[in-house]
């Protein structure tokens, strides 16, 4: 699967935005051209993975939240994509999730030796 840039940009622009930045600023904080910074958040210019984290810092987010919208620092970050999997799931398949679920949920992993 290809990384969206389309997607991975308005996440940098709606960032950059809350962080009250300038492509301006965000472009001479990371060293390059406004133009580019623009085509980034645009979605027409490639980005690599140097870059984005160095964005992802200044900016106060992950890269993998620029990556994938998903924020792990949040309680809830795969609340849409479970809602999503369990759509697809019949009943049955649901009830089978929702019972592994409560087993992991009720299992303390740090008090287990080593599980092999």
């Amino acid at each position: 699967m290809s990384p969206d840039y389309n997607v991975i940009g308005r996440r940098i622009k709606n960032a950059r935005i809350e962080q009250r930045l300038t492509q301006e600023e965000l472009a001479d904080k990371i060293d390059v051209s406004v133009a580019f910074m623009s085509r980034v958040e645009r979605g027409t210019g490639k980005i690599n993975l140097k870059r984005l984290t160095q964005i992802a810092e200044i900016l106060n987010v992950s890269p993998g939240y620029l990556l994938t919208g998903s924020n792990t620092a949040s309680k809830d970050y795969l609340r849409e994509d479970f809602r999503q999997v369990l759509e697809k799931c019949t009943p049955e398949q649901q009830r089978l999730i929702y019972a592994i679920s409560e087993l992991i949920s009720r299992t303390n992993f740090d008090d287990e030796e080593d599980v092999q």
